[in-house]
């Protein structure tokens, strides 16, 4: 053990107020000479784990803790002014570190008010195994002794050493001399500690890593209180040096208390906590009658085989096959794993919540498939049950399971129900500050224009690490080397970059476990629902404990396949298993064979379209391999196009070696699963199943090290089977590049499943199938406004909403589809259903005052009626639009006045008429223009629905020579001139950093999509008309692909006139 230990440590997990990644410190701790080091966050342990784990490896020996709050009194009172305490806790064993996570959890589940408190009840309940420290000068002893309560805080020491035990519990000392109040602090611990015979600790309260941190860290407090760098009174630790410190600074520091530094080596020589990771911990499936897992998994495995395999069709192969996964399955323990996911999977199915037919290597499993775990066949696809669970590889399986996004919400509750609420959450995630984030963040602490770090923002592409930002684009290396202030805040967004900002749930992950999960980790409640309890572990912390996580995922395209059947159900009365539909339709490969595939999952994109076109599908293979194909490695090799003239016969099919051709033929030749690889590795090298897995790993990750090990074992492995050495190295060869495409066929298959699926009913059920479509997307109004659009091109009409047709969502209506009211900007849930709800009840409505009279409900007000009107729903009472725009104040008065009619009536013993029923008269007004009406139509629904705006300017712009925007979106060359035409949909003006103005505008055409124009000072000058929302303009100018997305820079511009 070294001469001094850091015990009182914050890294970035202390949200917004430690700045220190857990690598900086275990880092610099390995710089400063010392083999020792404490994490003590602020009421957490959200990087314990990663602590441990980390510090492990580096040769450190990891002390698990946290800087605890303590509430006053009672952790239930959470009252205005309660006040809290804090309070270091150290880990000496496995009990302290079990009663801490449940100290924790408790903490944030009962204690919770601004801070997640426990009381001193809870730390006398729990205190064994931890070594207490009083903490900085918020700590419950040290406030008492700075207000000059000696003798309070000389009993509040012996109650806290009283609580914790005797040489439990440790006075804190530390040394900022340029803060005040701490070195009125050390002097009056000193004292204490002699008078009550309590022990010292010399402690740093570190915040960041080095010295040099500290005006980043100054910047991160000013982020999380959202104040300025220049504002007087605001939170800060500027005033002194909160960094990793040395041995030797710290031994300098407490030379007049030598003992505060021998107290942290001893300290540390006592906590001695070893965590067991790696050991599997999975759930007990409730089995009738007492039976073994194995026994009952056999047992439901016999119940369900005739549906997958009746009759002759169980062959000895599929016999061998499920012998050898059960074997494993009883090897590896995982039975539970299966009757668990295979249970709420059946219960989904049951209770009507569309499941996908599977996801990752789980569709390698024939035990899967016939559980209804899975829906793909592996041996008719041939899929490897070693690429998902293999004997040599004691790993928990993985299965993901894809829900219909409105059901994934019910299946949790019913894992909750069935393995009890305290063994069920969900999984944390934290949201880190990226590279664009961090310099709006850092650029409105320090003071500077929002425009001006926008600006800089905007030159970051998406995703990018701002080191690489800076070296790759020219414009944003030109700031930082140029302007001081950009420099300034791009090297503090450096320092901000990846430190943790704050906690949410993790969109798909769930743990379950066999015990309460506080037997294994720390709880809390989700920051954005209080009745929500998640763990403090991320995910890969949840997989070293052991325990069984699963990804519960929801996916759009079951919802809309969902739909979709139970709309076919409703108007034709065909009840479609999707689960059994046949996958040789004609239909549905005519449909991929005119790349028609709008809405058809994983087949939409337009690049996907083109090369359907060129493959002309025939069968469930050909979509597995183009999902598996599509990808940025293979179609930077150009490998799409081969595999589509070697499949059409254009191009010869090849083989490096015979032994090759069963394992590639289906793919003609050209390596595109990981599975293959395996094969090919097994086939031609003798490699087992675990080996093959290996090589797969190594391949993927481009280890070099790894990589020239398995080099020299699968050549050798091909020379030993017969095969040539120069062979042997080519195939090797032909290896290396697969890295950056490999895909995993089971996963492949599953998805290309559900993109036939989604094909199959746009094929056979179209109203039905984009009447979900469209339903999925209601919150995206560009998105409606393109299947509105394809729509149209299919044939199919779409109706206007009417109050007296329309239900809450898109509805088929004889052979079209009728608008739902809630698409209506405004329009909520609750008054649509009321609007429909009456309707059904008593009829059509006859007119606008028998409208009026029988909706009461209270969010029929002046937005929600006005959004009607110009949306047109109200059009078949028989007044126009703008007439009842131009008296709408009228109509809410005569509304309220029936409203209270009605009440009045009610109460009334004669029941006597409303008063003024008979009143609403509507003044005269001139009808809409219908150019207004457009702009009402694309304001409330989202597109133009009676008519186009560019419809009167179709001839106009043919003599202009304009280009339709999505054949200018696939222009490369960037000094090529061109003009499109089209309305300016949005406007926004900037100021440059030079002052002067420019505008970046929306345009749209018939297009599916809109394109960005870029207009510049220069151009804005001459043009300032033409820049209004709504006017119909020619534009000429270039495409731009800078960030990766095309815009057009305008050198030209005027407005079109008919």
């Amino acid at each position: 053990m070294g001469k001094f230990v850091h015990l009182h440590t914050h890294s970035h997990y202390s949200l917004l107020d430690g700045l220190a990644k857990i690598d900086d410190l275990i880092l610099r701790t390995k710089e400063l000479g010392m083999d020792s080091l404490a994490i003590t966050d602020h009421g957490v342990l959200y990087g314990a784990i990663e602590f441990y784990k980390k510090a492990k490896k580096a040769g450190i020996k990891p002390i698990l803790g946290v800087e605890a709050y303590i509430a006053q009194g009672s952790r239930h009172k959470k009252e205005a002014g309660e006040k809290y305490y804090h309070l270091i806790l150290l880990c000496e064993n496995l009990t302290g570190w079990k009663n801490l996570v449940k100290l924790i959890s408790i903490a944030h589940l009962e204690g919770f008010y601004y801070k997640p408190r426990i009381d001193k009840e809870l730390l006398r309940e729990y205190h064994e195994g931890l070594i207490g420290l009083s903490a900085c000068l918020t700590g419950e002893v040290n406030k008492l002794l700075v207000n000059d309560k000696f003798e309070e805080a000389k009993q509040a020491a012996k109650e806290y050493e009283e609580i914790l035990g005797k040489e439990n519990f440790f006075l804190e000392i530390g040394d900022h001399p340029n803060i005040p109040e701490a070195t009125k602090l050390r002097e009056r611990v000193i004292k204490l500690s002699k008078e009550v015979e309590i022990g010292m600790v010399g402690t740093q309260d570190i915040h960041y890593a080095k010295p040099e941190d500290a005006e980043y860290h100054d910047i991160l407090v000013a982020v999380q209180t959202g104040s300025r760098l220049s504002d007087d009174d605001r939170l800060t630790l500027k005033a002194d040096d909160f960094s990793m410190t040395s041995p030797e600074v710290m031994i300098e520091k407490f030379k007049d208390v030598p003992e505060a530094i021998i107290n942290t080596v001893k300290i540390a020589e006592r906590c001695q906590v070893e965590l067991e990771l790696g050991k599997i911990i999975l759930p007990n499936f409730p089995k009738p009658d007492g039976k073994a897992a194995n026994e009952y998994l056999e047992e439901l495995i016999q119940e369900r085989i005739n549906k997958r395999f009746p009759g002759e069709k169980l062959t000895q192969e599929i016999r061998d096959r499920l012998q050898m996964e059960l074997g494993v399955i009883e090897k590896t323990g995982f039975a539970d794993y299966f009757l668990i996911v295979q249970d709420f999977i059946q219960w989904a199915k049951t209770h009507g919540i569309a499941v996908g037919p599977g996801r990752g290597s789980a569709a390698g499993s024939i035990v899967s498939f016939i559980l209804g775990i899975t829906d793909i066949d592996p041996i008719e696809y041939g899929l490897l049950f070693e690429r998902f669970l293999n004997p040599d590889r004691i790993q928990m399986p993985d299965v993901d399971v894809d829900f219909a996004d409105t059901g994934r919400d019910r299946v949790l509750a019913y894992v909750k129900e069935k393995y009890g609420e305290n063994r069920v959450a969900q999984i944390i995630t934290f949201g880190t500050m990226a590279a664009r984030a961090g310099v709006r963040d850092a650029g409105r602490a320090m003071g500077l224009s929002y425009n001006f770090c926008d600006q800089l923002a905007k030159l970051i592409p998406f995703n990018a690490k701002l080191d690489e930002a800076i070296e790759k684009v020219p414009e944003l290396k030109e700031f930082y080397e140029t302007n001081e202030d950009a420099k300034r805040v791009l090297e503090a967004a450096k320092h901000l970059e990846g430190v943790a900002r704050h906690a949410s749930v993790h969109a798909c992950g769930i743990v379950i476990s066999k015990e309460s999960l506080m037997e294994y980790l720390p709880l809390q409640l989700a920051p954005q629902d209080k009745n929500n309890i998640i763990t403090q572990f991320e995910m890969h912390a949840v997989e070293d404990l052991g325990l069984l996580k699963i990804d519960f995922l929801g996916l759009k395209n079951l919802t809309i396949i969902e739909e979709t059947t139970k709309l076919v159900k409703e108007r034709q009365g065909i009840n479609i298993k999707i689960s059994e539909l046949p996958l040789n339709d004609e239909k549905t490969f005519k449909l991929l064979r005119r790349a028609d595939t709008t809405g058809v999952f994983q087949l939409e994109g337009g690049g996907m379209r083109r090369y359907l076109k060129e493959l002309q599908p025939s069968e469930l293979e050909d979509i597995i391999a183009m999902i598996s194909l599509y990808r940025p490695g293979t179609l930077d090799a150009g490998m799409v196009p081969h595999y589509i003239s070697r499949k059409l016969g254009r191009e010869k099919v090849t083989y490096l070696h015979p032994k090759l051709e069963p394992i590639v033929i289906k793919t003609y030749g050209i390596m595109v699963y990981q599975e293959q690889l395996m094969e090919v590795a097994r086939v031609l090298a003798g490699f087992t199943f675990s080996e093959a897995y290996t090589l797969r790993k190594a391949v993927g990750k481009k280890i070099k090290s790894l990589l020239k090990e398995q080099e020299e074992k699968l050549i050798s492995g091909m020379i030993k089977n017969g095969i040539d050495n120069n062979k042997a190295k080519e195939i090797w060869q032909w290896f290396e590049p697969f890295a950056r495409y490999g895909f995993n066929r089971s996963h492949a298959a599953s998805y290309a499943l559900i993109g036939y699926q989604t094909a199959y009913l746009k094929a056979n059920f179209p109203e039905e199938f984009t009447a979900s479509l469209l339903n999925s997307e209601l919150d995206d109004i560009d998105r409606i406004a393109f299947l509105v659009d394809d729509a149209k091109k299919a044939n199919i009409l779409i109706l206007p909403p009417d109050i007296n047709k329309s239900f809450v969502n898109f509805t088929p209506e004889d052979g079209k589809i009728r608008f739902g009211l809630l698409a209506i900007k405004n329009v909520g849930e609750q008054i649509a259903n009321n609007i429909i709800k009456e309707r059904i009840r008593g009829g059509d409505f006859q007119d606008l005052k028998d409208f009026l009279g029988r909706i009461q409900h209270k969010d029929l007000n002046k937005k929600s009626l006005e959004s009607l009107i110009k949306g047109g729903a109200l059009d078949n009472l028989g007044i126009e639009r703008n007439q009842l725009i131009q008296n709408i104040d009228e109509i809410l008065k005569f509304s309220a006045v029936t409203k209270r009619g009605l009440v009045s009536n009610h109460n009334s013993l004669f029941g006597e008429t409303m008063v003024g029923f008979s009143a609403l008269k509507l003044k005269e007004a001139p009808p809409a223009t219908p150019e207004e009406r457009l702009i009402w139509e694309k304001e409330l629904l989202g597109l133009y629905l009676s008519n186009h705006p560019l419809k009167r300017f179709a001839d106009k712009m043919k003599a202009s020579q304009a280009r339709p925007i999505n054949e200018v979106k696939l222009i490369k060359n960037e000094n090529q001139i061109f003009r499109i035409a089209g309305l300016l949909s949005k406007i926004q003006r900037v100021i440059t950093k030079t002052g002067k103005p420019m505008i970046f505008a929306k345009v749209e055409d018939l297009s599916p999509q809109s394109i960005e124009v870029i207009v510049f000072n220069n151009t804005l000058n001459k043009t300032v008309p033409v820049w209004q929302e709504n006017n119909i303009v020619l534009i000429q100018g270039k495409i731009s692909w800078r960030d990766g997305d095309p815009k057009v820079i305008c050198d030209q511009a005027k407005i079109l006139e008919v």
